[in-house]
């Protein structure tokens, strides 16, 4: 069986060949390509910090905040857990499911890409997600959901640096969500790309100290 690398393809191709928006964000860091996935597979998402990444995580948080104002007995929510790819696809889900409600792990090609997604209304104000198997994800069609798929992946870039690249893309089951859809990524599409870029440099800051951004 041949990988897709040998096919001079990306994984997120047999998941989401064809879309209606996508992101892409790249950085080169210095280090061997294995020292840089493993790196990337087991960063905790919560470590990545930007103007966005921090308000988005206040603003998720805010109901319980003022829940607990309100009442003084309710119990402080669980501290969330790290949230790493690694948990996704070895222990075969997060500690707290609730966290990334709907995301599942699609594919992995070990040192290479690794695939993940997530099936859901984004331009609602309070967002529905579809909780959809990896199995059934490259056909699902139910109208009026968005289909989000991300790949993680990595390439050599001369004989010491690799290339990490984030790409997200999104593709509509429908004309109507595909025009709603249109309506907030118009708006969304930026802050994401900030989003994906503080990633790729979280990555690159936890590297040992001896490699180091290009």
């Amino acid at each position: 069986m041949t990988t897709a690398l040998e096919r001079n393809t990306l994984l997120i191709d047999e998941y989401l060949p064809g879309f209606d928006e996508t992101r892409i964000e790249h950085l080169v860091i210095d280090g061997p390509i294995g020292m840089v996935y493993e790196t990337m597979r087991n960063v905790d998402f919560l470590m990545v910090h930007s103007p966005i990444t921090d308000l988005a995580l206040f603003v998720r948080t805010l109901p319980e905040k003022i829940g607990r104002l309100r009442s003084r007995n309710e119990p402080p929510a669980p501290p969330l857990p790290a949230l790493k790819l690694s948990a996704m696809f070895d222990r075969e889900g997060f500690e707290r499911p609730d966290v990334l409600e709907g995301w599942v792990a699609l594919a992995e090609e070990h040192g290479r890409e690794i695939v993940f997604g997530a099936v859901g209304k984004p331009w609602l104000a309070d967002i529905e997600w579809k909780t959809v198997p990896a199995e059934d994800f490259a056909g699902f069609d139910e109208p009026g959901w968005a289909k989000i798929t991300c790949s993680i992946s990595v390439r050599e870039y001369g004989s010491s640096r690799t290339i990490l690249t984030y790409e997200a893309r999104t593709a509509m089951t429908d004309a109507d969500s595909r025009q709603r859809f249109g309506r907030y990524w118009t708006v969304v599409s930026p802050f994401v790309g900030t989003i994906m870029r503080a990633l790729l440099r979280t990555v690159a800051d936890e590297m040992p100290d001896e490699f180091e951004i290009d």
